[in-house]
């Protein structure tokens, strides 16, 4: 007998975007070509259909971009902050009025669901320009001193997973601290950031103060090594910080790197256990898994273990993989065929490893890239799945029996970027937490942001922070 509620697709309209044929870099507040009139191709994920044709910048745009910023440097730094907080407070309400617009562009370059991108991504978005307007014209106050100064051009790099909002925690600190920008976006995503150079040209925002180059690797690489730059900005792989911090050894560029993750998700067993599934899914399946601070192993107390599992494989049951655009979905696309490759040869080895490997059935799309979510138990430390970052929808499940392997579990890794406990004892989440060798621990939760909180890692996974009072440091000569 069939249900009474079959499933019913909610597509949102695609009518509500607007995608250019073309698109050009931006440079002191115009769109133009590049300088050797070099183009790529940005795809759908979900469709592999081929959205739209972006400039490729070259070391010589780069080079006009940043003589753009370090020519609106002078008047853009010498504006008093509550000067700078109404272009940003612009900036934030257009953002909001475009929420819309800016979701679906977001859903259909990057494959994440429109649920997410409405109602995650963009609100953040929003949040992050208003809260650091708030901060514009009381930097004095911020603890840096009476007079801290902007630091000059800052070169920032962001990554394809949070493409908008990415670009929100690197420019709204920058500019509200008196620095012009040139942000390289990542080569898949790009559209989010020329639609924000739309924004920028919309809210008035004077000529110079933001300038966006798009391309690949050679294009970042040129960004951060050009001499004109006073501060680097990187959020991506480990690998290519680790790059960025040898080029720039020996000079005075300031750099933060928000780097990779390997993120423990520790349950009691005293922990609510439909909560901390839910919490599971979020931290680990929340836009494919392709989250830096991503829960992607999962640490069970023995005495739960066999609970907690049933528990999961049921959930993961009911997670709905297919189009993004549909409101329904719970898990989109993987962003590149690239990425998904990297996904597939992980999973594999740790099969081939001797970890069990389960999926919930799942019809997949057969065009675009996806993956169904998964998750490996009878998982050592010794695996590779439990050592390496997947950024992909797999988790990894391991077992503890006291406090203290929890933590000397949690903490057996590279990377230092996130964690999370569920256990209803506050002592118990104090006494953990205090001991956890992560930049953000989240209790009874998993991948909660808010701009009023900061953000970052410790060993490979960076250093600086991003976001709160403490974001503003990174663009302040103090």
């Amino acid at each position: 007998m069939a249900s009474v509620f079959e499933y019913a697709p909610a597509p949102e309209s695609r009518a509500v975007v607007d995608i250019a044929p073309a698109y050009g870099l931006f440079i002191d507040g115009e769109f133009t070509e590049a300088a050797g009139g070099k183009v790529f191709k940005t795809v759908s994920p979900a469709t592999e259909e081929v959205l739209s044709e972006v400039a490729h910048g070259s070391a010589e745009d780069i080079d006009r971009a940043v003589g753009a910023a370090r020519k609106a440097f002078e008047k853009w730094s010498a504006l008093p902050g509550s000067e700078r907080a109404k272009y940003l407070f612009r900036i934030a309400r257009i953002i909001q009025e475009r929420s819309r617009e800016l979701a679906v562009l977001e859903t259909l370059d990057n494959g994440k669901p429109i649920r997410e991108t409405r109602d995650t991504d963009l609100p953040l978005v929003a949040a992050h320009f208003f809260y650091y307007a708030g901060w514009a014209d009381k930097l004095g106050h911020a603890g840096f001193g009476a007079d801290p100064r902007p630091l000059g051009v800052a070169g920032q790099v962001i990554p394809w997973n949070f493409p908008l909002l990415m670009l929100a925690w690197k420019i709204a600190p920058a500019l509200a601290t008196g620095n012009t920008v040139v942000l390289k976006p990542a080569e898949t995503t790009p559209l989010s950031a020329l639609f924000f150079a739309d924004i920028c040209r919309q809210a008035g925002l004077p000529k110079g103060v933001v300038n966006i180059v798009t391309g690949d690797g050679t294009t970042g690489a040129a960004l951060v090594s050009h001499p004109g730059i006073d501060k680097v900005a990187f959020t991506g792989s480990t690998a290519v910080g680790k790059a960025i911090a040898r080029e720039i050894a020996g000079t005075d560029k300031r750099v933060t790197l928000e780097l990779g993750g390997k993120g423990a998700n520790i349950v009691f067993d005293d922990a609510p256990v439909d909560q901390a599934v839910e919490g599971i899914v979020t931290g680990i399946f929340f836009n494919q898994g392709q989250v830096c601070c991503a829960g992607s192993r999962l640490l069970v107390q023995e005495s739960v273990h066999e609970e907690v599992l049933d528990s999961l494989k049921r959930r993961l049951s009911t997670l709905r993989v297919g189009d993004p655009l549909d409101k329904n979905t719970d898990l989109g696309a993987i962003n590149s065929a690239e990425q998904l490759a990297r996904i597939t040869a992980l999973a594999e080895t740790g099969e081939a490893e001797g970890a069990e490997r389960w999926s919930p059935e799942c019809e997949l799309p057969s065009s675009g890239y996806w993956f169904a979510p998964t998750l490996f138990t009878n998982v050592t430390q010794a695996h590779t799945i439990a050592r390496d970052e997947i950024f992909g929808p797999v988790l990894s499940v391991l077992t503890f029996r006291t406090p203290e392997e929890a933590v000397a579990k949690a903490n057996n890794t590279q990377y230092g970027l996130s964690a999370g406990i569920w256990t209803e004892k506050g002592s118990r989440i104090l006494a953990v937490a205090s001991r956890l060798r992560a930049g953000v621990v989240w209790a009874n939760t998993f991948n909660k942001f808010d701009p009023t909180s900061p953000f970052g890692g410790y060993k490979e996974s960076g250093y600086g922070r991003e976001g709160g009072r403490h974001g503003l440091e990174a663009y302040l000569d103090v």
